[in-house]
C-alpha cells in the first residue's frame, strides 16, 4: 500500500562527503593522467608520426618489420628508450598523485564519511588493477578530452573509448603478466559480472578480446555523483524508495514483524506469495523501515523481454541493490518460473547475493537444481481477513462519506485484497464527484462489485437485480428461508472467523443453495432478490451449455468458471441443473462413470468456492439425495395457489402502465393456473397490444395475451374462461 507514496530520490551522501568523494575521484583521474602521459611519450619515442595523413589507414613495410620485431604480449612503446631522468620524473609524478589520493582517503576516515569509489571497490571486490581499468573506461564519460587521447593512443580517430588492449598498454608492462591480466575481462570477473564495464560496439569486425571496447553504463556514473539511476535495460522499472510511516503497513503486516526481523538477521531469501500484492509490499516496507533501509523495487514481468532475459534482469537488480544498499524487492517472480521452479542459475544468483532478498509473487514454488546454503523463508499473504478488511475500509475511506457506512457489511460481503479496497474507494470517489456529492454506501458497494469480478463476464451472463423483497410472492416458509440465506451470508465473518466455527466445522466460507420448482415459479427472481439485498453481482450460468459429451470437457468448463469466480465475490447462479444432476446411475460403461465424476467434481468446486452458489432445477426428484444433503440450503418453489397467483398479478403489473379501472385480477387468478413467469409474459404482451391499440390496457388485452401464452404452453383452451 505504501507504494502509493511519492517516490523518494535518495542522495547517498551529505554535501561534505559528496564533495570529498568527488575530490577523491578527481585525484584518481589525475593519477590516471600520469599513465596516459607516459604512454604518449613512449608512443612518440617509438617513432610514430601523428602528422601522417594515412596513420591508421595503412601498414607500411617498416611497420610490418617493427611488428615482427616485437615479442609476444608487448606494445609499441616497449622498444622505446626513455632516459633515466625522464623515467624518474614520471615515477615521481605517479608517487605524488598517489599521495594525493591517500591524503583524501585519510581525511575521509578521520571525518567518518564515505568515498564512493572506495565503496565501489569494496562492494564488488575490485583489486587495484580492476579499479584502474574502471577509471580508464570512466574518464571519457567525465571529460571528452579523453576521447581524443584514446583515439590518439589507439591509432584510430574513430575509437574514442578504451579497448582492452589500451587498458593493458596503460597499466601493464610487456610480458606474460600482461596476458595473465586478461582474466579481469572474462564474463565471471567482477568488472564484467556486475556490469561495471560493458562491452561496446567496436569499429572493427574483430571479435578478439583485446579489440573489444569497454564502456561505463550511465547509471554507474550517476551513482558516483550520489544519485540512483537504474540500468537502461531495466527500462525505468527499478524504483528506489525510502519507506515512510504508514498505518496500513502495520495493519497488513504487523503480525509478521518477527519473521521479517529474523529474515533480516539471517539474511534470508524471503518468498512472499499469495493474492494480496499490497500486503506483500506493506511487509517489505515494514522490514525496510524498521531497519532504516531503502527498498529497490523491480517488476520483473515488465522488464523481461527479447532484449533482456530473466537472469540478466535479476543480475542487474542485484547489482543496483549492491550499489545503493537498498533491499532488493523482486516483483512478479512468477514470470521467471519454469515448471513451478526458477531456473537453477537464477536460484544460484539469489543465493550468492550476500544480503536479504525479497521475492514477491502469487504462487508458491519449488527451490531445486542448485546447491545452496541460503535459507528460504516462506510468508503467505492471503486475502485480508474480515477484521483487517473492516480496518482497511475505515482507514482508507478516512471520513470521506456523507452518511455512516456499514463497514462490517462491506468487509463481510466482499473478500477484497488491500489493493482492490483502495481502488474501490477511488472509484466510489469518482462517482460521488461526478454527482457533486460525497461518497455514500451505494457508491462503495457498486465500486466493490466492479473491482471484484472484472473477468467473469466472459464466461457467464451478468444479471442486474431488478427485484426486492416486495416483488417476490412465496409462502411464508420459503420467504423465511430466503431471509435466512441473506442473514447467513452477512454473518459469515462473525461465525466463521471471530467465533472460530470455521476452524473445525465448516470447510470453507461458501454458501451452497438449491432452488427447486417448476419453471416460472420465481427461482431466478429469488436469486436477484438475494443479490440486490447483499449488494453482490449475480452471474447466471446455464449448465446445459457447458455439459459436454466429451469426457473431461465438462470439468474443464466448470474449472474455468470457478477459477475466474474465485476472486469475484459474486453469486453464481447455475440454471438448468438437471443437465448434470440426476440419480447416480449404476456404472455400466465409461460414460456412466464419468457422469458421476462430473457431479462429484461440481460438488467439490462448489464447496471450495468462498462465495454464494445457487443451483436451480425444475425437477428436484431427479437429484441425488446424497448430493442434496451436502447443500446448506434447499428451497422448494411451489406452483402458486390462487391466493399467491392474485398477489403475483398485483405485484407484477407496473403502476405506471395505463389501464382500465375494471381490470379484475381476482378472475385471472381463479381461472388460470399459471406460474409467475407466465403471468409476467401475459402482462408484457398485453402492454404491447395496448400500445398498438388505444394506449390503455383492458381485460380484452389481458385475455388475448393469456390466449397466446396458453397456446405457447400447449395447454387446452376453454373459450368460456377467456370471456370477460
Amino acid at each position: 500500500m505504501a507504494l502509493t507514496n511519492q517516490q523518494a530520490q535518495l542522495d547517498f551522501l551529505s554535501p561534505v562527503s559528496n564533495d570529498l568523494s568527488l575530490q577523491h575521484l578527481q585525484a584518481n583521474l589525475s593519477r590516471l593522467d600520469i599513465s596516459i602521459q607516459r604512454a604518449i611519450r613512449r608512443w612518440q619515442l617509438a617513432g610514430q608520426d601523428p602528422s601522417d595523413p594515412f596513420r591508421g589507414l595503412r601498414v607500411s613495410d617498416a611497420d610490418a618489420q617493427a611488428l615482427l620485431a616485437r615479442p609476444l604480449a608487448s606494445h609499441w612503446g616497449q622498444l622505446a628508450e626513455q632516459d633515466d631522468a625522464e623515467a624518474a620524473a614520471f615515477d615521481q609524478a605517479e608517487r605524488a598523485a598517489l599521495a594525493a589520493v591517500q591524503n583524501i582517503e585519510q581525511l575521509a576516515r578521520q571525518q567518518g564519511v564515505r568515498l564512493l569509489l572506495q565503496d565501489l571497490a569494496t562492494t564488488f571486490q575490485l583489486d587495484p588493477f580492476d579499479l584502474d581499468a574502471f577509471l580508464i573506461c570512466l574518464a571519457p564519460a567525465l571529460d571528452l578530452r579523453y576521447e581524443r587521447l584514446y583515439a590518439y593512443l589507439q591509432d584510430d580517430v574513430t575509437c574514442k573509448q578504451a579497448s582492452v588492449n589500451l587498458i593493458l598498454d596503460l597499466l601493464a608492462e610487456p610480458g606474460l603478466d600482461r596476458l595473465r591480466l586478461l582474466v579481469h575481462f572474462m564474463p565471471t570477473a567482477p568488472l564484467m559480472k556486475y556490469h561495471l564495464l560493458e562491452r561496446g560496439e567496436s569499429a572493427t569486425a574483430s571479435t578478439a578480446l583485446l579489440s573489444q571496447i569497454l564502456t561505463i553504463e550511465p547509471g554507474i556514473v550517476a551513482w558516483l555523483f550520489g544519485h540512483y539511476q537504474a540500468h537502461g535495460l531495466l527500462d525505468r522499472q527499478a524504483r528506489l524508495y525510502q519507506p515512510v510511516e504508514d498505518p496500513v503497513d502495520d495493519l497488513l503486516a504487523a503480525h509478521m514483524a518477527d519473521e521479517l526481523q529474523r529474515a533480516e538477521v539471517e539474511q534470508a531469501i524471503v518468498v512472499l506469495y499469495g493474492p494480496d500484492r499490497a500486503a506483500q509490499l506493506s511487509a517489505t516496507q515494514l522490514l525496510a523501515r524498521r531497519n532504516q533501509r531503502a527498498l529497490l523495487i523491480v517488476s520483473l514481468s515488465s522488464v523481461i523481454s527479447e532484449s533482456i532475459s530473466p537472469l540478466q534482469a535479476l543480475q542487474l537488480t542485484l547489482r543496483d541493490a549492491r550499489l545503493t544498499g537498498g533491499i532488493p524487492c523482486l516483483l512478479d517472480w512468477d514470470a521467471c518460473l519454469v515448471d513451478g521452479a526458477p531456473p537453477a542459475n537464477m536460484l544460484t544468483e539469489l543465493c550468492d547475493y550476500p544480503d536479504v532478498v525479497l521475492v514477491l509473487g502469487q504462487l508458491p514454488w519449488q527451490a531445486r537444481g542448485a546447491d545452496r546454503q541460503r535459507h528460504l523463508m516462506w510468508l503467505e499473504f492471503p486475502i485480508p481477513d474480515y477484521a483487517q478488511r473492516v480496518a482497511l475500509w475505515e482507514h482508507l475511506l478516512n471520513d470521506q462519506a456523507r452518511t455512516p457506512i456499514d463497514f462490517s457489511a462491506l468487509a463481510g460481503q466482499f473478500s477484497l485484497t488491500a489493493t482492490q479496497i483502495r481502488d474501490a474507494i477511488a472509484s466510489a470517489r469518482d462517482q460521488a464527484l461526478q454527482r457533486g456529492t460525497t461518497i455514500d454506501e451505494t457508491d462503495l458497494f457498486a465500486a466493490a462489485r466492479a473491482h471484484s469480478s472484472p473477468g467473469l463476464a466472459g464466461l457467464a451472463r451478468k444479471i442486474t437485480p431488478r427485484y426486492v423483497w416486495t416483488d417476490i410472492v412465496l409462502p411464508p416458509d420459503q420467504l423465511s428461508i430466503l431471509r435466512e440465506i441473506v442473514a447467513t451470508v452477512r454473518s459469515r465473518p462473525i461465525v466463521l472467523n471471530e467465533w472460530g466455527v470455521g476452524q473445525k466445522l465448516v470447510p470453507s466460507d461458501g454458501i451452497t443453495i438449491l432452488f427447486a420448482g417448476p419453471p416460472g415459479t420465481g427461482k431466478t427472481m429469488a436469486a436477484e432478490v438475494i443479490g440486490a439485498e447483499l449488494g453482490l453481482d449475480l452471474y447466471k450460468i446455464d449448465l446445459s451449455t457447458i455439459v459436454s459429451k466429451y469426457i473431461g470437457e465438462t470439468e474443464k468448463n466448470l474449472e474455468k468458471i470457478f477459477t475466474e469466480a474465485q476472486s469475484s465475490n459474486a453469486i453464481l447462479f447455475f440454471d438448468e441443473a438437471d443437465a448434470i444432476f440426476g440419480k447416480r446411475s449404476e456404472v455400466k460403461d465409461a460414460h456412466d462413470r464419468y457422469a458421476n465424476i462430473e457431479i462429484s467434481y461440481l460438488l467439490q468446486r462448489m464447496e471450495a468456492y468462498d462465495g454464494v452458489t445457487i443451483l436451480a432445477t425444475n425437477l428436484r426428484a431427479n437429484l441425488d439425495d446424497a448430493f442434496t444433503r451436502r447443500l446448506q440450503f434447499a428451497l422448494d418453489f411451489p406452483f402458486p395457489e390462487e391466493e399467491y397467483r392474485l398477489r403475483i398479478w398485483q405485484t407484477l403489473f407496473p403502476p405506471d402502465v395505463p389501464r382500465e379501472t375494471d381490470l379484475d385480477f381476482t378472475i385471472l387468478a381463479r381461472r388460470f393456473k399459471l406460474a409467475g413467469g407466465n403471468i409476467r409474459n401475459i402482462i408484457v404482451s398485453a402492454a404491447y397490444l395496448a400500445a398498438a391499440d388505444d394506449g390503455c390496457v383492458t381485460m380484452n388485452h389481458i385475455m388475448h395475451g393469456t390466449r397466446r401464452e396458453l397456446q405457447k404452453m400447449g395447454r387446452l383452451l376453454n373459450e368460456k374462461d377467456l370471456v370477460t
